[in-house]
């Protein structure tokens, strides 16, 4: 029988779809099935979108995509999708995709930041961008060239642009958009167990008999996971118990034995009141055993600020700041104490009405005895806690309390598994890092950490804000494997793999993604590039740096596959190959690393962004960029232009060949041996299209397989640390692999004897018979003192295989409702689009599904503010006002008092109102929390 496209790929699609679930699938329909996918070729990829990493497998044919479904051999989806997963194959063939290099040119055909964007050749790209990074460097250093990266670059991307960057400009001033996402979740980590990332895995869904989610949209963030969870509980309704505690109720509620809704920023009084009912009302709870063999317990300052400008900084002199947006900024230089906060506040010397005077945050810490601790847990009790974190007006104290009550109970139930999830609720938060280790607290105590079913998780955004942001080290401060630029051993080993003179490399990494915007607004950035990112539509207080980009002198580059925000106030906007236009890698939330092959070719232009980061290092020498330069805090960087010639290079030696040729040319292409043979691969031996490269010549591509060197040569930094890669060859057999992987075996649990066989070698060295070691070398020998301050006298204690339970108070975030912003706001993403909608927008079926960002409000407050569902308003803060629709009856049912408005769609800007409040430990932007009035549009 016949069949047309449109049938072909319902039959197909059909066909996946019954399999995946275990439907009997008639022969009728398998015979029509095999008939569509003839020519087809199936190969495994991981999904583009959220940080589940979730495997699917892509049919091409004739050089396009023309289906997708669900890998049955994923050990993450098992075969599932969500609804963006299917459309992965469309994001990438939207109507106006990008195709050529395009410049703001007058009409005399010369750069002008004022003049309209024309079509030019990627040779002229190259050459605007070297004479604007030229200057920059020039003009400020370094510190003058910046980078918006990205937790979706692929690993190999990432490793490319960090050479460049770190090593090539000796600028750190390189920072993701996981910086908004995961960075309160690392510094977490770092500070409790001395390295970064979980120590459980997806697999505790299934083992777990509990499930706590804080400050997390699971069935709409990360769906495929939330299908486990779900499977889970159906599966013993009666044992297994699902409780979520969040600021507004949403379709993850829709699961929940019992919801708990709370006050903004008071999740940090919820980890401290159950700790209080474990150390005051259950210690026969506390497993001290566990506790005395592998932890200590730890304070820090918290008079910190919260991340904004600060005094003496040259925009706020200069009056680039209003009145109102002042009355929330200047309380990162001091604060009074409040009456909901001063007794959370009392163990640590403060009483309502001091004023606070924050001095800028502090990563600083020092062990403290068990009796402090129980001391700040004093003020925890259940009527406290009760009354200021209960966050709907409209639910009884007592339901209230009895909800906390039963949350206790489940988490100290002698046998009980429990799982703690969270994402942006815990991780954008003023006090991000604070409720992070919060949360490992209450785990610890009971000894429900790095257990099979038992374990507080973070859970990623990005597909590989792990693997590329984290591991691969693209943020500002670090470098590979958990290394740090401000470490002087961590620097030389990088240098030494890297080919690089001693002394290259930077040791001052404080530019992360808010600074770098505040920089640019400073005139001290003059050439920033934008990559695998939308900055400009996705940072808070986002006039401020739009206006900056436009109106002060510098040079903003943005690659991307579409004109977002961020290209539209862009100088230069440069076509980049699409996921499956090229090689790559992600590394996902449980610590799974995946690759897969270029499918196609780019369309039009279009080169990967390893391409272009690799032919710009060709326009800078030796003698370009390693002088002697001064950094702002009066640090030099040497000269090692003589120690460069003694290792063999020359003045004009290009970064090309130091960072990316000179040692990639050990592997070799061999198009008739796997993974290479039958696939593309546009950047080593160039495609039929003929893109004229940075030289202006037919680009034949750069001859060694570029993808396998720069896994290859990152790997080499965690392999025998506790970051072990497999082999670029082997990702491309399995399905991913969860790190460490030692003697070709993935970890399950982390810092376990019985799993981890680093654990098991750290213990074995110890002589201990401790069943987990957490053997993080990060801030591992500290001073110690009380609550108030360290105290010198008694020296600095090491903490060899330990980790730490903290105590971190409750504190105000920086803006609350009053009499005249007298509304919560809150923002974040949808099921069906992913971050700026730069991608989902232009998927006809995704954006039919939703057009258009809502402003989810409860019906009383529309009707107390005379609007109606389906009406424009106004929502205003101190920095800036957007028009949304109200709505009343949608999947986000908010309580009074609060509104939640997603941020993917550009016409419903939400981000001009959102404040750039950051924690400031971890500098992450607190997205989910200012104060806003809402009026009739």
């Amino acid at each position: 029988m016949a069949l047309n496209r449109r049938d072909f790929l319902k039959s197909s699609a059909a066909v996946a779809a019954a399999s995946a679930v275990g439907i009997a699938i008639p022969q009728e329909a398998q015979a029509k099935a095999k008939e569509a996918e003839l020519g087809w070729r199936w190969d495994k990829a991981a999904c583009r979108f959220c940080g589940t990493g979730c495997g699917i497998m892509l049919a091409t044919k004739e050089g396009r995509i023309v289906a997708v479904k669900g890998d049955p051999a994923a050990p993450v989806n098992r075969g599932l999708n969500c609804i963006k997963g299917y459309f992965n194959a469309k994001i990438m063939y939207g109507a106006d995709r990008l195709k050529t290099p395009l410049l703001r040119m007058n009409d005399k055909g010369e750069f002008d930041k004022k003049g309209k964007f024309k079509p030019v050749s990627w040779q002229r790209a190259f050459d605007e961008m070297e004479k604007h990074a030229k200057k920059a460097l020039k003009e400020s250093g370094p510190e003058g060239v910046a980078v918006f990266a990205s937790g979706q670059y692929t690993v190999m991307e990432g490793y490319a642009a960090q050479k460049m960057m770190k090593a090539g400009f000796r600028s750190n001033a390189i920072d993701p958009n996981a910086r908004h996402c995961m960075a309160s979740a690392v510094v977490g980590f770092y500070q409790t167990f001395g390295i970064d990332e979980p120590s459980g895995c997806y697999d505790d869904i299934e083992i777990t008999d509990t499930i706590v989610t804080w400050g997390s949209n699971m069935a709409e963030m990360h769906p495929i996971l939330w299908s486990r969870v779900t499977d889970r509980k159906l599966s013993n309704p009666d044992k297994v118990k699902v409780v979520n505690i969040q600021t507004y109720t949403h379709r993850t509620c829709d699961l929940g034995d019992f919801n708990i809704i709370f006050s903004p920023n008071t999740d940090l009084a919820l980890w401290n009141y159950i700790a209080h009912e474990i150390v005051f009302n259950h210690p026969e709870a506390i497993d001290w055993n566990f506790v005395k063999e592998n932890i200590v317990f730890a304070a820090g300052p918290t008079n910190i600020g919260y991340g904004m400008r600060r005094a003496g900084e040259k925009s706020l002199k200069e009056g680039k700041y209003t009145a109102k947006e002042m009355e929330t900024i200047s309380k990162e230089m001091s604060k009074k104490i409040s009456a909901k906060e001063a007794p959370a506040l009392a163990p640590y010397g403060y009483k309502e009405g001091d004023v606070m005077k924050n001095t800028a945050g502090t990563l600083k810490h020092w062990k403290i005895s068990f009796e402090e601790y129980k001391k700040s847990l004093e003020p925890f009790t259940l009527d406290y806690v009760a009354k200021i974190a209960k966050g709907d007006p409209n639910e009884s104290l007592e339901s209230f309390k009895k909800k906390l009550k039963d949350l206790v109970a489940l988490y100290i139930e002698k046998d009980r598994k429990v799982v703690s999830f969270w994402t942006m609720g815990m991780n954008q938060h003023t006090r991000g890092t604070w409720v992070n280790t919060l949360s490992y607290n209450v785990h610890f105590l009971l000894n429900k950490q790095a257990l099979p079913g038992n374990g507080a998780f973070s859970l990623t955004g990005q597909p590989s804000a792990c693997g590329t942001a984290r591991e691969v080290g693209t943020f500002c401060h670090r470098l590979p494997a958990d290394m740090m630029v401000k470490n002087p051993k961590h620097r030389a080993k990088a240098e030494k793999i890297w080919g690089l003179p001693a002394g290259t490399l930077n040791p001052v990494g404080n530019q992360h993604i808010m600074k770098i915007h505040r920089d640019i607004e400073d005139g001290v950035v003059k050439f920033a590039w934008v990559n695998v990112c939308n900055a400009y539509q996705d940072s808070a207080n986002a006039k401020h740096w739009i206006k900056a980009a436009r109106e002060m002198d510098n040079f903003i580059v943005t690659s991307d596959g579409y004109p977002g925000i961020s290209a539209m106030v862009s100088d230069l906007v440069l076509p980049s190959a699409m996921i499956y236009e090229k090689w790559g890698a992600y590394g996902n939330a449980e610590r799974r690393t995946q690759h897969w092959r270029q499918q196609v070719l780019p369309v039009g232009d279009a080169m990967s962004d390893t391409w272009q980061w690799m032919e710009f290092s060709k326009r800078f020498t030796v003698k370009d960029l390693w002088g002697e330069y001064t950094l702002r805090n009066g640090k030099k960087l040497p000269n090692v232009i003589a120690d460069a010639k003694k290792m063999g290079y020359k003045e004009d030696t290009t970064m090309f060949e130091i960072l990316y040729a000179n040692k990639g040319k050990e592997y070799k292409i061999d198009l008739n041996k796997f993974p290479q043979k039958g696939f593309d691969n546009s950047e080593c031996i160039g495609d039929s299209r003929n893109v004229k490269g940075g030289d202006g010549k037919v680009f034949k591509g750069y001859g060694f397989m570029v993808h396998q060197y720069l896994f290859e040569e990152y790997a080499s930094f965690g392999r025998g640390h506790g970051h072990d890669l497999a082999p670029f060859e082997v990702y491309h057999k399995v399905r991913g692999l969860k790190w460490p992987v030692v003697d070709g075996k993935e970890t399950q649990w982390r810092f376990n004897v019985k799993y981890d066989p680093y654990a098991a070698k750290a213990v074995k060295k110890s002589g201990s018979k401790s069943t987990h070691a957490f053997y993080g070398p990060l801030a591992k020998n500290i001073l110690q003192g009380t609550l108030t301050g360290p105290d010198k006298k008694l020296g600095k204690y090491a903490l060899p295989n330990k980790a730490k339970i903290f105590a971190r108070p409750y504190m105000d975030p920086p803006e609350m409702p009053d009499e005249n912003y007298d509304t919560w706001l809150c923002t974040g993403r949808v099921l069906e689009h992913w971050h700026s909608g730069t991608m989902t927008m232009r998927v006809p079926e995704l954006y039919r599904a939703v057009p258009e960002a809502l402003c989810y409000m409860h019906p009383k407050d529309a009707k107390a503010k005379g609007l109606k569902r389906g009406e424009l308003a106004w929502v205003e803060s101190r920095r800036g006002k957007v028009k949304a629709r109200i709505e009343t009856r949608g999947r986000n049912r908010p309580p009074q008092g609060l509104v939640f408005i997603p941020w993917f769609d550009e016409k419903v800007f939400i981000n001009k109102v959102c404040l750039d409040a950051t924690c400031p430990m971890s500098k992450q932007t607190d997205y989910k929390k200012c104060a806003v009035k809402i009026t009739k549009a």
